[in-house]
């Protein structure tokens, strides 16, 4: 009996929300008894959630831009069709093929996909071994290449059952009531016996599989749980509003059959193996179970996916794995290296994901090779010039059809191989976005408009609208959805998340909220409330937004997003205990959420636990190593904080950072012109390009530098201000680059007499205030305060432009300190004029 074997089993689509209520009733117990005798948690999906690309990534630790599986069909190499994927699109080596070259035995059956069999040592019965027409007068002939070794297929050809072989003691367990189905009109008879037929022909044959040969690893994919929620989802309780009671009353019970069918599998699969076995169990995502179930499907590509949650779900069991104990911040990427490391074999460093440590007893090491694709040896791979006409699968086709994954393919083949291209492409475009490397998708969705007929642009336009807001390049953004809007009239009705970001990000706070408040009136969703949240926290109003988080967590309680926003704005709030509690849960959810655990060390710091807060800030830091500057200048500070405490050090006296960069801001007309003179006199040089020349508002000139006008969308030229001066106004600070250390040196002045001398400088009469100016400009103050706590990487002091007019020396000593440098104090004292000061009802000419 061989020791130390892995069972993996792939559930797709479960999610613990269906899971949660029925375990308490014990309505799953194979499912309970692997969760009190191992660990269990959360499974992080990825974007797109298009399962032959997500169990891709579970084989293979690596994102779909790398494994080469990018949806459900692909182009045949001779260009004259299209095919449901197969294993020939994967570029890199999955878990199997590694095995295999180092003497492991590896079983597979049903994955999806592996058609045709690659040639491992041990059994593969591919996704295409179960496929059987409904039509009882169709011969089904088990494809040759749909198992390996091909003299196996003798031994389980018959343990297929047919769509037709379904009887009603089948069907009523899941439907009581299908007598009273009325099959002429309603097909849902009909798609239940084929779903259920081809489960039930994965379990009997990975069953025969795992009595009749010796192996170490062993997978199992069922897709009974997916595809029954696409089909009877709609009516699973509590009922929704807009569904039939007559539907409702006769599928109300399928999904909860279905988990207790797959249960049921699990129980007679774990009588199979022995105490020295591992098992995992999991999903590639959730599926939507509540309010937000989609019951009209829009027609997008791939649209059922839509229904996908974020989560599913991660179980294991095994001598080595912890005991009834929760886990967190896993992600599909994870299985493949965890099961490297469970092997004792080192793990790609080309792979995506990493080893789930916390699931063993004991742990070793981690290992590594830079690739094992660059291993030369036998890995059981196919050889490329197999017959492309074989791989064709009418059956997988129609039913990806059915269940609306993939349009009917065009009649012209060459429309039909156009359209499938640009689909995998857009795919690919997603792949990146879900990444982050938001140039890469969008060259690709530009590439991709330049398509003509019978390409639909819509999903193109609607990704680079989401692009340009991720940029902040709002007007772009208002251009695409306006054309969304003209290419379909539903973009008027529900693009509401759109338009409350572009009007957010132009500043037009109270119609951002007006938006989401009057969707909200007659859609509540967690998301809506989390944005709303958003834009409350985005103006200060912290109250506002703690109530809007807290709605949409309680909507959706596994959302940790949802959590580390709260945590943010109950630091705002001072309520630090709060806080780390909540950042806790958060990373509870997502272990691998670098903001999150910043967020923690800011809690942590707070409360003046310096040594966790380290830890925390240390944590963000690792897990986002390249651009988490957030992270290193609070762990900085953290560590001069602790040095302080150990010296007995003034914790108030400033000092010199190197490479830091001035910066004098303020509100227009504030003073910050004066101040860049007064700091170039006194020997900081300024970062100007005199692009602006002096005039009457300003004879002495207005040190600016033009790119500071673009901050917030192009921060990259900070690095030429190191150890210089520049100027910034005030709203664009928070678009500075946390990668430096900045010295802020904030002009402050009378708010009536700044905006009387704008109002003078334009033209208008300085007597008359405009409250919404006014109004705004203190929002905006009040906005900096809380910005500059917030910000490791940020030092600032106030300077009252009045004070520089009347004590200009003791302002220069003043900036001495905060700078650290020694400065020219006599010459920054001797720049200032006061002859530009005038009373309160003439506007300086200082700005």
């Amino acid at each position: 009996m061989k020791k130390n074997k892995l069972l993996l089993i792939g559930w797709d689509a479960a999610d613990w929300k269906i899971i949660g209520p029925m375990l308490s009733k014990g309505e799953l117990p194979a499912l309970q008894r692997l969760i009190k005798n191992g660990v269990y948690g959360n499974m992080s999906t990825m974007n797109p959630a298009f399962s032959p690309m997500l169990w891709t990534s579970v084989a293979t630790g690596k994102t779909p831009d790398k494994h080469g599986i990018l949806g459900f069909i692909e182009i045949a190499p001779d260009l004259k069709g299209v095919r449901p994927v197969t294993t020939n699109s994967r570029k890199t080596r999955a878990i199997w093929n590694i095995l295999h070259n180092q003497g492991f035995k590896s079983n597979l059956v049903g994955w999806w996909p592996s058609f045709p069999a690659e040639p491992i040592n041990g059994v593969v019965v591919s996704e295409k071994f179960q496929k059987i027409q409904k039509d009882p007068k169709k011969k089904n002939p088990i494809h040759p290449q749909s198992i390996h070794p091909r003299e196996f297929t003798s031994q389980i050809r018959d343990l297929r059952l047919r769509p037709y072989e379904v009887t009603d003691q089948h069907i009523l367990p899941f439907i009581p009531k299908a007598n009273e189905v009325d099959q002429e009109k309603d097909q849902s008879l009909s798609t239940f016996s084929k779903l259920f037929a081809e489960n039930v022909s994965v379990h009997a044959a990975s069953t025969y599989v795992m009595r009749n040969t010796e192996w170490d690893f062993m997978s199992i994919y069922y897709d009974l749980i997916d595809h029954m929620c696409h089909a009877f989802m709609k009516y699973h309780p509590p009922k929704l509003k807009e569904v039939p009671t007559k539907y409702y009353e006769l599928y109300k019970d399928v999904v909860k059959g279905a988990y207790k069918f797959q249960d049921m599998m699990l129980e007679r699969t774990l009588n199979l193996i022995d105490d020295d076995t591992t098992v995992m169990v999991v999903s590639d995502h959730g599926f939507e179970a509540g309010a937000n179930r989609i019951l009209q499907m829009p027609k997008y590509p791939a649209a059922p996916a839509l229904e996908h949650r974020q989560f599913g779900i991660f179980v294991a069991a095994g001598p080595n794995i912890n005991k009834n104990k929760k886990i967190f911040g896993l992600g599909l990427i994870d299985v493949a290296p965890t099961i490297l490391h469970h092997f004792d074999l080192p793990v790609g460093k080309d792979m995506d994901g990493k080893v789930a440590l916390d699931i063993f007893k004991t742990s070793k090491e981690v290992k590594y090779i830079d690739s094992w694709d660059k291993v030369a040896g036998d890995f059981g791979e196919l050889e490329k010039d197999l017959d492309d006409d074989q791989l064709t699968d009418n059956e997988t086709m129609e039913q990806l059809i059915e269940l609306g994954y993939i349009e009917k393919p065009e009649e012209k083949i060459e429309d039909a191989i156009l359209k499938t291209k640009c689909d995998l492409r857009h795919n690919l475009a997603r792949v990146y976005y879900g990444k982050k490397d938001y140039q890469s998708a969008k060259e690709i969705l530009l590439d991709l408009l330049k398509e003509k007929e019978p390409i639909d642009p819509i999903p193109y336009y609607m990704d680079l609208l989401a692009i340009e807001l991720k940029y902040s390049n709002f007007d772009k953004a208002e251009e695409y959805l306006n054309k969304l809007k003209e290419l379909d009239e539903i973009f008027k009705r529900t693009s509401y998340f759109a338009e409350s970001q572009i009007a957010l990000g132009k500043g037009n706070f109270e119609k951002s909220l007006k938006i989401l408040y009057d969707v909200i009136k007659v859609k509540s969703t967690p998301e809506i409330w989390f944005q709303i949240g958003k834009v409350h926290r985005r103006i200060s109003e912290y109250d506002k937004a703690k109530t809007a988080f807290e709605n949409a967590i309680e909507q959706e309680t596994d959302r940790a997003k949802y959590h580390n926003a709260l945590a943010e704005v109950l630091l705002r709030l001072g309520e630090y205990e709060e806080a780390a509690e909540t950042a806790l849960t958060a990373i509870e959810l997502v272990k691998y959420f670098p903001s999150a655990h910043y967020t923690l060390g800011e809690a942590l710091e707070k409360l003046g636990d310096l040594e966790n807060a380290k830890i925390a800030y240390e944590t963000a830091a690792s897990l986002k190593p390249k651009d988490f500057h957030r992270a290193e200048k609070a762990l900085e500070n953290v560590n001069e904080k602790i040095q302080e405490d150990l010296n007995l050090q003034d914790k108030t006296a400033y000092k010199y950072r190197d490479n830091q960069i001035v910066l004098v801001s303020g509100l227009p007309r504030s003073g910050t012109s004066l101040m860049m003179q007064m700091l170039n006199k006194g020997g900081i040089e300024p970062l100007t390009d005199d692009k602006r020349k002096p005039d009457d508002s300003n004879p002495k000139g207005y040190y600016e530098f033009e790119p500071v006008m673009s901050l917030h969308r192009d921060n990259s030229w900070l690095g030429k201000a190191q150890n210089k001066a520049v100027k910034i106004v005030a709203p664009l600070l928070k678009h500075l680059s946390p990668e430096y250390r900045y010295k802020i040196i904030f002009m402050n002045r009378d708010l009536n007499e700044i905006v009387k001398s704008q109002q003078k400088m334009i033209g208008k009469d300085p007597e008359t205030i405009p409250v919404t100016l006014y109004n705004s400009y203190h929002q905006q103050l009040q906005q900096i305060e809380v910005w500059k706590e917030r910000e490791p990487h940020v030092e600032l002091i106030y300077v009252n432009f009045k004070e520089v007019l009347e004590n200009p020396v003791e302002t220069s000593n003043k900036i001495e300190k905060f700078i650290g440098v020694p400065l020219e104090k006599n010459a920054m004292a001797n720049c200032v004029d006061l002859n530009l000061y005038r009373n309160k009802s003439i506007s300086s000419k200082e700005s």
